[in-house]
């Protein structure tokens, strides 16, 4: 089962790479990884994607993740009331014959065009990953030449920050 967890870092550098590295270490598979800065300048908010068979493995993950001293917090939100997002970039070949076809298509997903040349369209995607995987789908008619995601970014829904829960 994929698990979603929220860890707040100190702002410092090399910490990416320690979390990632021991997750990796322990043979557990990061399905995505998204790094980014906060409200507060000194602090960094890392959202992974794991892949975990059972409570216990995920239990391994966060007690090995706690014990390094730029952790700050983890916070796991599967299962919570939160709302989960990424963005994708998607290059596909647009012939001009295709283009209205494009256009309703990015329409219907409410993507937006960003690039435009005589060949090719660059389409900006947010949602959930199913979405996503849907547009992608329905793109691969057309000739997708290239997609750019970011992985997963969640956040709990209601009036408290990740550092409060």
């Amino acid at each position: 089962m994929k698990h979603t967890l929220a860890v707040l870092v100190e702002n410092k550098p090399g910490v990416l790479t320690h979390i990632s590295g021991l997750i990796s270490r322990r043979a557990f598979n990061i399905e995505s990884i998204a790094a980014g800065y906060t409200e507060e300048p000194d602090m960094t908010r890392i959202t992974i994607v794991v892949e975990a068979d059972d409570k216990y493995e995920l239990e391994q993950v966060v007690n090995q993740l706690s014990k390094l001293i730029d952790v700050i917090k983890i916070i796991d939100l599967t299962g919570q009331d939160s709302v989960h997002r990424e963005l994708a970039l998607i290059k596909v070949k647009a012939i001009p014959e295709n283009r209205t076809e494009l256009i309703g298509i990015v329409e219907i997903f409410r993507a937006h065009i960003v690039d435009v040349n005589k060949e090719t369209m660059i389409i900006e995607l947010t949602g959930e990953e199913m979405k996503i995987d849907a547009m992608c789908e329905l793109l691969k008619d057309y000739g997708i030449i290239e997609i750019v995601r970011t992985g997963k970014v969640a956040m709990c829904r209601g009036p408290k920050a990740a550092k409060e829960v």
